[in-house]
């Protein structure tokens, strides 16, 4: 509702106001138009970009706290696990998508490129990992663009959270997981803003440049769509038949339910009781094995978010790189890829909760984080794939488990 409103009041004004455009001069040459602040369209369309910048300031707040506290409750509690050590890592498919199609280079985006920004100085995979461990943690914490030093020091502090005697574990996961409960909360509040914040960057962005900007969008949309596919019925059908042996189409009828669950509300938590119920009665997986690995894997194993903030990074990152003159290297994306998975222990199970680890990326990487807004408001279809895999990929991953402690599941041999 928010996105077809915000798309019929922009057209609406852009068909009826009266413009006028000042000639700017972007980064590396790229020119730009601007609209003049004294024509009568920026007038209207003032309130919905300032509505659009409330917006993305909570979302902004929820990024140190949320990662922080979901990273280190999700490490502390799996560390020292064979689910923890045995983790998949699916990140080269979305990356060969995006650099064979290229949906953001040279694509008409309504964003600014900061004057000082210079992503390809400093910017290699030696760089970032030599900048990724904090010497002030307290600094990383308060300081913008830090986000990398963050994630880093909360795996290590989860870590050895796990490791410490049991009187210190309790006490400090406790305390994690009381907080990052709260942030849940918090997080839950915003995100429910997401509809009126899809209103007001529709209006801002179809009422500055009309509908040119959708064609780059569509673009980018049929890349983590095309990734997410490759993954869910390629990757883990593969995993199913050769590691587990077994058949894939049995599985995904038994799954039917939760699957479907997670497509119509976007949300591995709320999907949660509907995957252990089809797991369970439907796939034959036993309680022991389900209980566990199910709602472990609604935590950390979010191979549909990694995918898909793969992907918007780098699309976003092509974009600024062919804006602003630097090159998008490899190990640029390399550390993308990484990143993204990493941050992926810590997405919640909410609808759109992988944006919020968008910004944090994004930040980490020092690219603007506007751009993630812009990518928000053509977020609910992807949202809803994504979580799809994310319910597929976890129980693929409990069918194979119970496959080696011995159980006979549905599409198993007996």
């Amino acid at each position: 509702m928010g996105l077809a409103a915000g798309v019929l009041v922009g057209a609406v004004l852009q068909a009826t106001t009266e413009a006028s455009w000042v000639q700017a001069d972007g980064v590396g040459g790229l020119e730009r138009l601007v609209l003049d602040p004294d024509c009568e369209r920026a007038v209207w369309l003032a309130p919905f970009s300032s509505a659009a910048a409330v917006f993305m300031r909570l979302l902004k707040m929820l990024i140190v706290p949320l990662i922080l506290t979901s990273i280190v409750t999700g490490v502390a509690g799996v560390a020292g696990n064979r689910e923890f050590e045995n983790m998949q890592i699916h990140g080269v498919s979305p990356v060969v998508a995006i650099n064979v199609f290229r949906p953001g280079v040279g694509a008409e985006l309504p964003l600014a490129v900061p004057d000082a920004f210079d992503p390809g100085r400093g910017r290699s995979f030696a760089d970032i990992l030599e900048r990724m461990v904090p010497e002030n943690v307290f600094g990383a914490l308060s300081e913008n663009g830090r986000m990398l030093q963050v994630i880093f020091f909360a795996l290590v502090f989860g870590f050895f959270i796990a490791r410490s005697a049991e009187v210190h574990r309790k006490r400090l996961g406790g305390l994690f997981e009381s907080a990052f409960a709260v942030m849940m909360g918090v997080a839950g509040m915003v995100l429910k803003l997401i509809p009126l914040g899809v209103f007001a960057l529709m209006v801002k962005m179809v009422g500055e440049t009309g509908f040119s900007v959708f064609r780059p969008l569509l673009a980018y949309m049929a890349v983590v769509a095309g990734a997410l596919a490759v993954h869910s019925c390629l990757v883990l059908p593969a995993l199913l038949r050769f590691v587990g042996g077994i058949r894939p189409g049995a599985w995904v009828r038994a799954m039917a339910p939760a699957l479907l669950t997670a497509l119509s509300t976007s949300s591995s938590s709320i999907t949660l009781p509907a995957t252990l119920e089809a797991a369970e009665k439907r796939g034959g997986i036993s309680n022991k094995i389900s209980s566990f690995v199910l709602p472990l894997g609604a935590t950390i194993n979010m191979d549909g978010t990694a995918l898909y903030e793969c992907v918007g990074v780098i699309f976003l990152s092509q974009f600024y790189a062919s804006a602003g003159g630097f090159e998008l290297t490899l190990g640029m994306q390399a550390f993308i890829v990484v990143t993204a998975l990493l941050a992926s222990i810590g997405a919640a199970g909410i609808p759109s909760a992988g944006l919020v680890m968008m910004l944090a990326i994004l930040s980490g990487l020092g690219l603007p984080v506007e751009g993630a807004a812009l990518l928000l408001a053509i977020d609910r279809p992807l949202d809803m794939l994504r979580t799809g895999v994310n319910i597929w990929s976890d129980s693929c991953g409990a069918a194979l488990i119970a496959r080696s402690e011995g159980e006979t599941v549905v599409g198993a041999p007996a």
